[in-house]
């Protein structure tokens, strides 16, 4: 809005404020309405938002008198004012806001209407799902409870019967799962915005259950139909099997009978044809081989069905005679064989037969060696397993030629004499008959012999191979199951896993129940671990001399091994972000204080959790809060007024306004600090306390005082100023002692009351308090003025004296208690005027005086109101008084008595009288006995010399930094990373390691002057108790007033009394406050006596005898944040 019309309509200000903070407020309302999600399909949680949502309403319609408020506030802002911009950026904004209320209200609405209905459809769905559950549960139920299928005709019948029966009840309870999925689709469709993973989640698993079961229920139905088929079958194959078989029996009969015929051997053409009669034969029965397994084995799965029945003992004799008459062709063939091939030269065709089984049994171990090694998966090993099925098969159907031929050899070598050897072994000729047999039965018995070998070492090779594949299937078969297992586990797990919503989308009150829940989730499958265990261990029993696993189950072993480990990173990763998100989002995080600066400026936290500040503009860092920085620099403008004490507590009362502190009550203060248990007053506080402590009180402010309090501000303001006060090199503990002084001294309670407070945190249980414990709280207090740079003017931050001056007004007693600390402060000690006189400044804000400032002319006064006790109707009002000016013939030193509420009747004729008193004194008196009753005008540590010689020295520093051409350096908080100096950051800090060795010689001067100052300290005290006598009837509202002036010379200060201050009550505003006058008239002053003192010392040092240690030690405050001074001015432009 121009600056123009706000100075024109002054009471747009606080109409911007008032329609900002309640834009803001709405907009925030508005994005934590879109921002909030909910689990589709999870009742609990959607009935949760529904409150919450219903809690907003309210806030909402709570707030509408604001509105209502605002809207009136508008309207008569409009009938007041002619300024047609101001009226149209009234009615602009009004009708924003009343739009941008509407719009909130009708999301809140629509939002609401909205979780009603999804939590009407998700109560359908979960009806539904429960149902679809059910359906699935009872079709498991009944999978599990299928038998074995029988091969007989009843029990197929009854099992198809029951299979269809089953399929009936398959399709009605598809209707079921077909409502489920339309349901969940339907909360898929409408409410995709939320969170729909857990209905997408249980309808995926519904589903591939439901196609699991139908998938079940195919593959049943296809075996009963093959089961059916095959028993149909089989009767009519073997039927036809045990016909052929008929045939071949008679065929082999034929022939065995044409082969024992005489002289049939003899004829070559003969043995030829009946040769070729048994090859076709033993084709035949090499062709129904196969025939005849498959008979056999379907006929023992029909016998085992039909065990215990007179069809399984018929059957059973049936595949018995079926396997004798088999064997017996079998054996019939190969006897033809041999007698046929027995009709030439039998020991030639011995050795051929020989040599034939000599090769097969050298192929088949061939064979047996190719086989070898051991598969590495599974599915490898049963395939070698039914490999090996068949080479077993073979020998066994080859044992019988074998056995058939080593007997035939057998016989031949024991039937067979010398001679018909002869006859057979012919040649050579040249060998005796004797050694021509006998070299033939060799050979016939050697090559017997290695078949006969080969034959055993091939069945030994065989079951040993066997062996090792059972051992290999049962090994893999458990690696396998544990594979298997911990994979179902896996999926389980990661299932759960990927139900998880991202860190980022949770609702902050729920980050502590997920991060228990994955907890306990971690806890959970803590077995598994175990199971990963096991299957290494099971994996690394295959050594690669024994058994290579396969690079499948390698990769299998691998793959479920990284699963483990993303699953252990992903809930650890899970449960480190709900930690941050906790620690930074969470009840006790800062994270609600980010929303107290507002660009280009951003909150950020340091390791030791103290909050800084980066402007991104810049790009620079600094400690203090944006508005803080703007406070400081406001309170500037407070440094015209000449009197330290009200200069520290005007400032402490803009500070104490712009903290809210001025709302906070002391029994508030209290609870709060009851409530975070802070009584251990020498424990110290960590950032998260202070704010966990701040933000309760901020939050019962807020709740007292709506439109006033912003919360994250002003909890972030405050933290900013307790830090600056007490923790000054950023360490992020702060005393609970500190914490409580800083809080309680500018909250809103009596004055006494907080006397009272601050006595018993520092005494014993027994109500006393020594000179430490004193210590310590005056040490915390002063350190209040010493931020605002005004230590000096207090005593300096030296407590010994205010401590000493306090104790000796106790007559030196070891420890005193409350009643004798409350006396000693309502005398308003050097070091604690500061707290009285704010609370004064507080009582006068809202004063208003029916009376004319002589100097501006102001009428009313409004503030305080000085009365001079010279001249008759003479009244300053606080600004010339605290500027200095005075009027034509009215001198500075002059008695005046200040007012801080309307005067009464009483008090205006006795100011009366005092006046004509004084009319009777001469100016000579005056000036002798200056009986002012206000503040010094100027003392030696704040007149005008100082703070110009200040501002000399401070421009001549500037004039030099701006010559060199030097840039200033941002201060980033510690132990953050700052970028490289320059050789100009360089210059800058060497200049300022110069101010810091000239403030050490500084510091080497104030312990002289205070060796000094020690020295005149048992004179002085002599010296009061001759000048202090009782003071007579100065009387403000019925009480005395002791002003700070009074108290400088009880706490033992060296410094001139030149101002005393007379005041009224205060207002309700800080409580009743009682104010004494200062001390009358006294045969002779402090003054003269110090002027003696300084006149019996040189002129160098005499005037500064009783205060050069406190002007040394604000000079070198001073100059110890001139560089300071000069780096912000250039970062400021």
């Amino acid at each position: 809005m121009p600056s123009s019309v706000l100075l024109e309509v002054p009471a747009l200000a606080d109409f911007n404020k008032a329609w900002a903070e309640l834009t803001d407020w709405l907009s925030r309302l508005d994005r934590e309405i879109k921002s909030q999600r909910v689990v589709v399909g999870d009742l609990d949680d959607i009935n949760d938002m529904i409150i919450k949502q219903k809690a907003i309403l309210q806030d909402l319609e709570q707030r509408r008198p604001q509105l209502d408020e605002l809207i009136t506030a508008a309207q008569n802002l409009k009938n007041k004012t002619s300024n047609q911009e101001a009226r149209t950026i009234i009615t602009d904004r009004i009708e924003k806001i009343q739009t941008q209320w509407d719009e909130v209200h009708g999301h809140l609405q629509s939002r609401r209407q909205q979780l009603h209905e999804m939590l009407k459809d998700s109560t359908q769905w979960l009806e539904a799902k429960r149902e679809a559950e059910q359906v699935l549960e009872q079709a498991k139920a009944k999978l599990e409870s299928w038998k074995e299928i029988s091969y007989t005709v009843e029990a197929l019948k009854k099992q198809n019967t029951e299979l269809k029966q089953f399929s009936k009840e398959i399709r009605q309870w598809q209707i079921n799962v077909d409502v489920a999925n339309d349901m969940a689709l339907k909360l898929l469709r409408d409410y995709s915005a939320d969170d729909t993973r857990k209905v997408e989640l249980i309808t995926d698993n519904i589903n591939a259950t439901w196609a699991a079961i139908n998938k079940r229920v195919g593959e049943r139905e296809a075996a009963l139909e093959s089961a059916l088929r095959m028993l149909q079958q089989f009767y009519l194959d073997l039927e036809k099997f045990l016909a052929w078989l008929t045939e071949a029996e008679t065929t082999a009969n034929v022939l065995q009978d044409a082969t024992h015929k005489e002289k049939t051997l003899e004829d070559a053409k003969t043995v030829w044809e009946l040769m070729k009669q048994w090859q076709e034969l033993q084709a035949e029965i090499d062709a129904h081989t196969d025939i005849f397994h498959n008979l056999d084995e379907n006929g023992q799965k029909i016998l085992r069905s039909l065990e215990g029945s007179e069809d399984a003992a018929l059957l059973q004799k049936r595949l018995d005679n079926m396997n004798l008459r088999w064997s017996e062709l079998r054996k019939k063939s190969l006897n033809i064989r041999s007698h046929l091939e027995a009709s030439t030269d039998q020991w030639k065709r011995l050795h051929l037969s020989l040599q034939e089984l000599l090769a097969w049994l050298q192929l088949k171990e061939d064979e047996l060696k190719q086989q070898a090694p051991i598969g590495g998966d599974l599915p490898t090993v049963q395939k070698q397993n039914d490999i090996h099925r068949t080479f077993k098969r073979e020998l066994k159907t080859k044992e019988p030629v074998i056995r058939s031929a080593l007997e035939t050899v057998r016989i031949f070598l024991a039937e067979q004499p010398v001679e018909g050897l002869e006859k057979l072994y012919p040649e050579p000729r040249e060998l005796s008959p004797e050694e021509r047999a006998h070299n033939v039965t060799k050979l016939l018995q050697r090559q017997a012999d290695e078949v006969r070998t080969e034959w055993d070492k091939l069945n030994l090779q065989s079951a040993d191979w066997q062996k090792k594949i059972d051992d290999a299937l049962e090994r893999l078969q458990g690696l396998q199951e544990a594979m298997d297992e911990l994979d179902l586990k896996l999926r389980q797990a990661e299932v759960f896993k990927a139900s998880w919503q991202p860190v980022g989308d949770l609702l902050i009150d729920s980050l502590q129940d997920h991060l228990e829940k994955v907890k306990v989730y971690r806890a959970e499958i803590l077995p598994l671990k175990e199971k990963v265990h096991q299957v290494n261990d099971l994996a690394h029993r295959f050594a690669p001399s024994d058994i290579q696993l396969s690079q499948y189950n390698l990769s299998c072993v691998e793959d479920l091994n990284t699963r483990w480990k993303m699953l252990q990173v992903a809930i650890d990763e899970r449960i480190r972000q709900l930690h941050e998100a906790h620690r930074d989002f969470g009840p006790t995080s800062q994270h609600f204080l980010t929303t107290s600066v507002q660009g280009p400026w951003e909150r950020a936290i340091s390791p030791n959790k103290v909050p800084y500040y980066i402007n991104h503009e810049t790009q620079t860092t600094c400690w203090d809060h944006p508005k803080m920085t703007e406070l400081y620099q406001s309170l500037a403008d407070l440094n015209n007024v000449r009197f330290s004490a009200y200069r520290t507590a005007m400032k402490l009362r803009r500070l104490q306004k712009a903290l809210c502190l001025d709302l906070l009550s002391l029994s508030a203060a209290c609870d709060a600090l009851d409530q975070h248990n802070l009584k251990q007053n020498d424990q110290s506080m960590d950032i998260l306390q202070i704010i966990n402590c701040l933000t309760t009180i901020y939050h019962r402010l807020e709740q007292e005082h709506n439109n006033l309090v912003n919360v994250p501000l002003c909890v972030d303001m405050c933290l900013n100023w307790l830090l600056n006060v007490y923790d000054t090199g950023r360490t992020g503990r702060i005393r609970v002692l500190s914490f409580k002084t800083g809080v309680v001294s500018l909250c809103k309670a009596h004055l006494e009351d907080k006397y009272r407070y601050l006595f018993k945190q520092v005494a014993s249980s027994t109500g006393f308090c020594d000179q430490r414990r004193l210590g310590l709280l005056l040490h915390d207090s002063i350190q209040i003025p010493r931020q605002l740079g005004e230590v000096a003017s207090f005593g300096g931050s030296n407590i010994e004296p205010s401590v000493r001056s306090c104790f000796q007004f106790a007559n030196n007693k070891p420890e005193i208690e409350a009643a004798l600390f409350l006396d000693w402060m309502r005398l308003e000690p050097q070091s604690m005027v500061w707290l009285p006189v704010l609370h004064r400044v507080a009582a006068a804000e809202t004063a208003k005086h029916q009376a004319k400032c002589n100097i501006c002319k102001e009428c009313p006064i409004i503030g305080f109101r000085y009365r001079s006790l010279k001249h008759f109707n003479y009244d300053i009002c606080q600004s010339c008084f605290f500027s200095g000016r005075v009027a034509k013939g009215h001198k500075m030193h002059y008695p005046m008595v200040e007012y801080c509420t309307p005067t009464t009747s009483g008090e205006d004729v006795r100011d009366f009288a005092k006046v004509l008193k004084n009319k009777f004194r001469t100016k000579r008196y005056f000036a002798k006995h200056p009986r002012m009753g206000y503040l010094p005008v100027q003392t030696v540590l704040e007149g005008d010399n100082m703070e110009t010689n200040l501002q000399a020295e401070y421009d001549r520093l500037k004039q030099q930094h701006d010559h060199k051409g030097l840039s200033p350096l941002p201060s980033p908080p510690e132990m953050m990373p700052v970028s490289p100096q320059s050789p100009r950051d360089a210059e800058l800090i060497a200049e300022a390691k110069l101010l810091r060795q000239h403030k050490g010689r500084l510091e080497a001067r104030m312990q002289i002057l205070e060796d000094h100052n020690k020295q005149l300290e048992s004179q002085l005290h002599r010296l009061r108790q001759l000048l202090e006598q009782p003071q007579a009837d100065a009387k403000v509202n019925g009480t005395t007033l002791s002003s700070p002036s009074t108290s400088l010379q009880r706490s033992d200060s060296s410094q001139p009394m030149l101002l005393r201050v007379v005041g009224s009550q205060t207002s309700e505003t800080m409580g009743e406050d009682e104010l004494l006058s200062p001390p009358q008239d006294t045969s002779t002053g402090l003054e003269e006596v110090m002027e003696q003192l300084n006149n019996s010392f040189p002129s160098s040092r005499g005037h500064n005898v009783g205060s050069l240690f406190h002007m040394a030690d604000d000079l070198g405050r001073a100059m110890e944040t001139l560089v300071t001074v000069m780096t912000d001015d250039k970062v400021l432009e």
